[in-house]
């Protein structure tokens, strides 16, 4: 017969086994529940890999992916907390940038290198198939509503690297 103190540890142990699977177990559910295979584009149902998330401002998020078995453009779908928005940046390069519009209500604003500026409202009675190519040189920013979430998407081609976009100071 095992020693009193030896069962009362034995049980703290399986009990403190038993939170920590737990803990894990709802921190992975949170990690892969909104993680997509994947991502319907120009009418076609792509394969997609997970990378990570990436914070990127305040209230922003960014899940990036990669497309399987194609190299030449990369994915990234933007959570954008009610209220906030993503940084004001400048496309430096790259072939072709695009933005789309997935759920939620807010706005993207293209900003051209003269000046002349484009808005595009969006909310959930809006086409889901809302897809704005960037040119070099131009500024872009999305902004959730203050009482919506949004959800955004942007394909690089190629894809992603560091030094393809500026971020402009806010003067707001």
């Amino acid at each position: 017969m095992a020693e009193p103190n030896t069962l009362i540890t034995t049980k703290k142990s399986q009990f403190i086994r038993k939170i920590i699977t737990n803990i894990y177990n709802v921190i992975m559910n949170n990690l892969t529940a909104n993680v997509l295979t994947t991502f319907e584009y120009e009418g076609n149902v792509l394969s997609v890999s997970f990378i990570s998330t990436l914070d990127v401002a305040n209230g922003v998020q960014c899940d990036t992916y990669q497309f399987i078995g194609d190299k030449t453009k990369d994915l990234g779908i933007i959570r954008i907390k009610a209220g906030c928005k993503t940084p004001l940046q400048r496309v430096l390069k790259g072939e072709r940038t695009i933005e789309g519009y997935i759920s939620g209500a807010g706005k993207l604003v293209i900003t051209k290198p003269n000046g002349e500026q484009s808005y595009y409202k969006v909310d959930n009675n809006s086409k889901k198939h809302l897809m704005i190519t960037v040119e070099i040189g131009d500024l872009m920013q999305w902004s959730a509503d203050e009482n919506s979430e949004l959800e955004a998407f942007e394909i690089c081609y190629p894809p992603y690297e560091d030094g393809r976009y500026e971020n402009i100071p806010s003067v707001d």
